[in-house]
């Protein structure tokens, strides 16, 4: 989905190669065409975006038009970070008043 919001460039609406995707996408996941079909396809359902497969000059072309969720990905992923750090911080200072707790209680009762 970070490929296609990034193509969006905030439009509604716009065109897209399965190269210019297959292009942004990381190289140790061995993406091809029929395997970006599907992850589209899924995307598609999840109700991020519509697509129409087309062709422009003999090339296939996806005619991509955003819906709300995609449009409003970056912020969610954003925010999904923010909340994991947030957690992770929490279990680590838990974890250190644990272990401080643990070590009062063995110096009294010894």
């Amino acid at each position: 989905m970070g490929a296609i919001f990034l193509l969006s460039q905030g439009k509604e609406r716009f065109l897209a190669s399965p190269y210019e995707i297959l292009a942004l996408l990381p190289e140790k996941g061995k993406y091809d065409e029929e395997m970006l079909e599907r992850i589209l396809h899924s995307l598609e359902i999840d109700g991020y975006f519509e697509l129409i497969d087309s062709e422009r000059k003999g090339e296939k072309t996806y005619c991509i038009r955003m819906r709300a969720a995609g449009l409003a990905f970056r912020r969610q992923d954003i925010q999904r970070r923010r909340d994991l750090v947030l957690r992770l911080l929490f279990a680590a200072v838990c974890g250190l008043l644990s272990a401080t707790i643990g070590l009062l209680l063995k110096a009294i009762l010894s």
